[in-house]
């Protein structure tokens, strides 16, 4: 029988909020597809220790690798909601890109890492997703380009001829979703993306904000697996 410690938060919550004691049972995660059934045998609110009784895979409910890249909202709260939303419907990294016409330069990870871990527990999944320091655009797509994957672009200029994600995703296939700012990316943001290998996308007819366009882009992802797969 193998043993475990609980992080200070889950301590603290487990033993003073939830009342639990010595000998008490309950189910932890390392989000890494795995849950544990677990007994207490060192109640502590900082550093409460566990046996391991059992432990059971909890997979993803998704095939294929979703990445959102999304410039992080002026308003911290909307950015911090997008993160608590894209765990609970599911992808596997997060990426807060930095672009020319963002009014947040400057964003703290472990902060949304809390609220991701918490979406992944109040959401009952197994899998935490990556989440990212803040990446300028050009590391970005620098990365981008070597990678197999379907890549879309979701930007507010009508001018120019986009494709309907739904219509444009083929079921099945690793997708990253990228969404600027909320004064857009700029035209030469645009270009370097496509030369990196993403497709203009749009997500319907509806403008929507930067946090809402992320969230329905991946959502969108998850309906069509859904249907087709």
């Amino acid at each position: 029988m193998t043993s475990a410690r609980l992080p200070e938060s889950d301590s603290q919550h487990c033993i003073r909020v939830l009342r639990m004691g010595l000998g008490d049972e309950l189910e932890a995660t390392d989000g890494r597809g795995h849950v544990y059934r677990c007994r207490i045998s060192a109640p502590h609110p900082k550093r409460t220790e566990l046996e391991i009784m059992e432990c059971r895979e909890l997979p993803k409910v998704w095939g294929p690798r979703i990445t959102v890249a999304v410039a992080p909202t002026k308003h911290l709260d909307r950015m911090e909601w997008l993160v608590e939303k894209l765990v609970e419907v599911g992808v596997d990294r997060i990426v807060a890109v930095r672009c020319r016409r963002s009014e947040r330069k400057e964003l703290k990870r472990e902060r949304l890492e809390k609220i991701a871990v918490a979406a992944m527990k109040q959401s009952l999944k197994g899998i935490l997703p990556e989440v990212d320091e803040l990446t300028s655009l050009e590391d970005f797509l620098r990365e981008c380009s070597k990678t197999e994957c379907q890549k879309f672009i979701g930007y507010c200029d009508a001018t120019t001829e986009r494709v309907l994600l739904a219509k444009a995703y083929n079921p099945g296939a690793d997708a990253t979703i990228l969404i600027g700012p909320e004064g857009d990316f700029t035209p030469e943001e645009v270009e370097a993306a496509l030369a990196a290998g993403f497709e203009a996308a749009t997500m319907g007819d509806n403008r929507l904000r930067t946090e809402t366009a992320a969230l329905v882009g991946a959502d969108t992802i998850h309906i069509i697996n859904q249907r087709f797969l």
